[in-house]
């Protein structure tokens, strides 16, 4: 149940259509991806803080290889983490990155599905933290009550579901049909609901997460957006990231492009051509993550 940048992560690229999908192999590119957007997570992270002050224990719910469970062990020095994951290759990536930096003596992991893993906790969590991990359960009404029962009371659950795609390109890139990560992004998106109708016991439900977390029993107490941007030119390693999710993206939704889209894309990640993204001085990374946050009341 890792989370991603659709790149889940997700409204952006959704690289996690079905069950089918090797995540220790996408380890690497999942603990790049989070780092790329460290900043706006970190600045995520602080808003939370502000009513979070002292959680004893803080669960990252769908961690992947454990980024963003970092985050939290830095933001909340007194915390326990624990990172939950359907996938053990990924949990044992947050574990080395635990122990790697400095962490690990107040850092646990629970393998298994979502929600049902969470009934191992040993108590109660103060500050359980989704990212893009719900829209991959069927019932997403359902899976909210399970987190909310894991809650201490005035513990908080904050889900990050929804933003803006992510943009690495302007719309006109000097060779092709304008536009082409927008087309990319209604793919992407025919791909999700092809994901969401075909997960078990799947639920057709309106995506207003306010609504769904007050069903779930909480407070709904803010929501806000944080901006990733990453202006041109970009670091090398974020470059490679680019270079990572359009590769992916082709190889993924090649079938459902046109051949004009498909030949653009070849010469975008052709690294012997001067316009490919391995070269052009105009790559940048923008995207946008919304958070959702709520209380369980006293």
């Amino acid at each position: 149940m890792a989370h991603e940048h659709h790149s889940h992560h997700h409204p952006h690229q959704d690289h996690h259509h079905g069950g089918d999908v090797d995540w220790g192999a996408l380890a690497a590119m999942l603990e790049t991806e989070a780092e790329v957007s460290t900043p706006a997570y970190s600045r995520a992270l602080a808003w939370l803080s502000k009513e979070v002050t002292e959680p004893g224990l803080v669960v990252d719910a769908g961690s992947g290889p454990g980024v963003l469970s970092g985050l939290f062990a830095e933001t909340f020095p007194g915390a326990r983490v624990i990172a939950a994951d359907s996938s053990e290759p990924l949990l044992e990536h947050a574990r080395a990155r635990a122990a790697r930096l400095g962490y690990g003596d107040r850092f646990g992991t629970l393998a298994g599905e979502l929600p049902g893993a969470l009934r191992d906790l040993e108590y109660p969590a103060d500050l359980l933290w989704a990212s893009r991990s719900v829209h991959h359960l069927g019932d997403q009404r359902a899976a909210l009550t399970a987190f909310a029962e894991r809650l201490a009371p005035g513990g908080t659950l904050a889900i990050l579901e929804g933003g803006l795609a992510p943009r690495y390109l302007p719309r006109d890139i000097g060779f092709g049909r304008p536009g082409l990560q927008a087309r990319l992004d209604v793919v992407q998106q025919n791909r999700f609901a092809t994901m969401r109708a075909e997960l078990p016991g799947a639920v057709a439900e309106t995506e207003d997460w306010p609504a769904l977390l007050a069903a779930a029993g909480l407070k709904h107490t803010g929501t806000r957006t944080f901006l990733l941007d990453l202006p041109a030119p970009v670091p090398d390693r974020v470059r490679a990231h680019v270079v990572d999710v359009l590769s992916r993206s082709r190889d993924i939704y090649a079938d459902a492009l046109d051949a004009d889209d498909r030949a653009t894309l070849d010469r975008l990640l052709d690294p012997a051509d001067e316009r490919s993204v391995h070269h052009r001085p105009d790559v940048f990374v923008l995207a946008a993550h919304t958070v959702h946050r709520a209380v369980r009341p006293v």
